[in-house]
């Protein structure tokens, strides 16, 4: 039997529809988005120095430099303020993504209610790229297993090529792409910088090829300048002798050089040196060779990134992109302090609290800018990097805020070349950057009511006709561990607090900026009615924007850890094949007892690395040397090892290393081994300290070490020879704090039967 045809159910009879794809208005242009990290607000060609930035300098000629321009004084935060276009107490980053305290103002995220723009764009069509450093996700979110919320792909981002922490190592980074880690490459030759712009150029090569009429968001996160500072070697011979003269003249150069740029007013001053920082002619031989390498080797970790920018520029005009994309280049806040007054050449030496002394770097100083060292400039090179500004990253003075911001737009700016000194603060960015695409901020993001965008868009300064327009922002405040400061109208009241002194103990001073560039001259005695005007501002601003509680705590907060299961975990298992492990999901083992036990089939051979936890810089190695088990423990780049006494044996075997904690940050570590089920056989043993606070600058390798190898006995990989099946730390809870978290869980647990 046949059915009857019913009308209107063919293909034929019915009109297909489709959704119109998302697209932004008519004549939005493509993002760039270009951010250095730790660059000072001299450092730029075109801001005053004389270290080679051809490519940059060309985007200031040819768009807008900004002379006001704010940042909040520290990476993670700025980054939050970038992207969201709020403050960044007011969306969870009082500090560094490293750490959640619990508070509203510090859980390591951008919050949810804060769309960033790569999730405002995406959502208009945009084909959005996020390259280089991330630092906005928690850190202890950050392993292969995620959770991946707060990964560039789960905030706007199709694509990402990058590390998630604060910095790492430029020769051997440790990379992610998308939402998974890959093996840290160690090619000879291999820099990140080049490699980020090769792959950014690769991403946006590929959509013009496939989409052409998509926009493209590309936001290239660079690891220059910040520490390690690292560079190829002909960078470093480039600049080897520019900087004997030292940095009392350099940076007297440098300021005559802004003024006559413009830069800075014709009636501006030089602050004069720091706290801390001495005469260069009062320094010994030592001392300036130490200090020359170290400054030459940021010179020239400078001028190599700018060659890499301007890769990216001259795709981008070769493909006749240039004229419709919007390029903004910042700094995220000034010239690092973290060097201290002689420069590092490991910095995890500064977040152990500790200091290198000039005799002890002296030997390394031919070293510098190389794979095995983790090195940053003195406090000197720093303040130079500022001119003419007071003081540093961290602080709320403007050598810690004060940053260039470089706008380059030729189909939207009509007066090249120019200088624009109205106030701005980063979180005027995202919505600039929106103002020029033409749509706006969403009120519900993913179902997520959306807090209020705090900036203004800078769009109205990119017209000839207001480059002496007043500022539209009349108020900015400014807190980062414990620092304080507020804008209002050109006067300026700020604070430099000293970590655990009460609050109300910080003096404040007063500076009038629109006559006093630099913050040199204290009005506070003679305007205090102004400042106890200014200060009564600073506290509405900090409820306003969720500043409180005030914090000062700093380094200190990298080593707590969020509650739950897997921070009071005291057995985890690595099985061989897993990837690289970036640092922040490495065992906790600090200032406690613990056990390395690894289990392997030696037949087919017994050398190679079992586990190694670290680089050069420090960390710990379980390895098979010669057939002997061998550990080492590399306190901040000094070793201590032992070799067993006996071979390892053939086919099943478990080799380890036990650490006796005797007290505290000391203890005795013991090598063992054991063969199928036969008894435990002890190799001998040596008394450790160890580091008080962070373990690495760098992850763990299982079966391998890879990158910055921990040990100087052999050469990386150093693969294991045998068949591994997995390494086990076994920790045990005798340290103080996990006493007392133990103790707390224990009584939940009785509470909950």
């Amino acid at each position: 039997m046949r059915d009857r045809e019913r009308p209107g159910t063919t293909a034929a009879e019915l009109s297909p529809h489709w959704e119109p794809s998302p697209a932004p208005p008519d004549g939005a242009p493509n993002v760039v988005v270009i951010v250095f990290d730790d660059t000072g607000f001299a450092h730029l060609g075109c801001y005053g120095s004389d270290i080679d930035t051809p490519n940059i300098d060309r985007l200031a000629a040819g768009g807008l430099r900004y002379t006001n321009f704010h940042t909040t004084a520290l990476c993670s935060p700025t980054r939050a303020c970038l992207l969201s276009g709020r403050n960044h107490h007011s969306v969870g980053m009082r500090f560094l993504s490293n750490v959640d305290t619990g508070f509203s103002n510090c859980r390591g995220v951008i919050a949810p209610s804060a769309a960033t723009f790569a999730e405002v764009l995406s959502s208009y069509g945009y084909a959005t790229f996020a390259l280089g450093k991330w630092h906005l996700a928690n850190l202890a979110d950050c392993g292969p297993a995620g959770p991946f919320d707060h990964w560039p792909l789960g905030r706007g981002f199709d694509r990402f090529y990058g590390f998630l922490g604060g910095a790492t190592d430029q020769f051997s980074p440790e990379l992610v792409i998308d939402n998974h880690p890959v093996d840290p490459p160690s090619t000879p030759g291999y820099h990140l910088s080049e490699d980020l712009v090769d792959q950014a150029i690769s991403m946006i090569a590929a959509q013009q090829a496939t989409a052409p009429s998509r926009r493209f968001l590309t936001y290239l996160a660079f690891g220059a300048t910040h520490s390690p500072h690292q560079a190829p070697q002909a960078y470093l011979d480039k600049y080897r002798g520019r900087y004997d003269d030292g940095w009392d003249v350099t940076r007297a150069r440098w300021f005559e050089r802004q003024l006559q740029l413009g830069i800075v007013p014709a009636d501006a001053e030089l602050s004069p040196r720091n706290p801390g920082v001495q005469a260069w002619n009062e320094l010994d031989d030592d001392q300036r060779l130490l200090y020359c390498r170290m400054q030459e080797t940021f010179a020239a970790f400078l001028d190599h990134t700018d060659d890499q920018i301007g890769r990216l520029v001259d795709y981008l005009e070769g493909t006749d992109l240039l004229d419709g994309t919007l390029i903004m280049l910042l700094s995220d806040n000034g010239a690092s302090q973290e060097g201290g007054r002689h420069g590092l050449t490991n910095e995890n030496i500064f977040f152990n609290r500790q200091r290198l002394s000039v005799a002890d770097m002296v030997p390394f100083a031919d070293q510098i800018g190389g794979p095995n060292l983790y090195n940053n400039y003195p406090w000197g090179w720093a303040q130079a990097g500022n001119t003419p500004l007071r003081f540093y990253k961290q602080n709320t003075y403007e050598g810690g805020i004060r940053d260039p911001l470089i706008v380059h737009w030729p189909a939207g700016i009509d007066d090249a070349g120019g200088i624009r000194d109205q106030y701005h603060h980063v979180i005027d960015v995202m919505p600039t950057i929106l103002d020029v695409v033409g749509v706006e901020a969403p009120q519900m993001h993913n179902g997520v009511p959306q807090q209020p965008v705090e900036g203004i868009s800078m769009l109205p300064t990119f017209a000839a006709t207001n480059a002496d327009a007043p500022s539209s922002r009349s108020t900015q405040y400014y807190e980062m561990l414990g620092h304080r400061a507020v804008y209002h109208d050109g006067w300026k009241a700020v604070t430099l607090h000293r970590q655990g002194t009460p609050f109300g103990e910080d003096e404040w001073a007063l500076y009038d900026t629109r006559s006093d560039f630099a913050e040199i001259h204290d009005l506070s005695e003679t305007h205090s009615d102004k400042l106890r005007e200014l200060i009564e501002l600073w506290w509405d601003e900090a409820a306003t924007y969720n500043v409180l509680p005030l914090d000062d705590r700093g380094v200190e907060l990298f080593v707590l850890r969020r509650p739950g299961p897997e921070a009071s975990a005291t057995r985890l298992r690595y099985p061989a094949g897993m990837p690289h492990l970036e640092r922040f999901k490495c065992p906790d083992v600090r200032n406690r007892s613990f056990e390395i036990a690894a289990s392997a089939d030696t037949a087919t051979g017994t050398d190679g690395v079992l586990v190694a936890y670290g680089s050069r810089t420090g960390g710990m190695v379980l390895w098979v040397a010669d057939g002997l088990l061998c550990f080492e423990y590399n306190y901040l780049g000094r070793p201590t090892g032992i070799r067993a006494s006996e071979p390892v044996p053939l086919g099943d075997v478990e080799l380890g290393v036990r650490y006796t904690k005797t007290a505290e940050h000391a203890g005795t570590a013991t090598l063992w081994q054991r063969a199928g089920d036969g008894p435990v056989q002890e190799l001998g043993s040596v008394d450790l300290e160890t580091m008080p606070y962070r373990q690495s600058l760098y992850g763990m390798d299982i079966g391998r070490d890879l990158g910055p190898t921990v040990s100087a006995a052999y050469v990386g990989p150093n693969e294991f020879q045998g068949t591994l099946l997995h390494v086990e730390f076994r920790l045990e809870n005798d340290r103080d704090d996990l006493r007392a978290a133990a103790a707390v869980e224990a009584e939940n647990a009785l509470v909950d039967q």
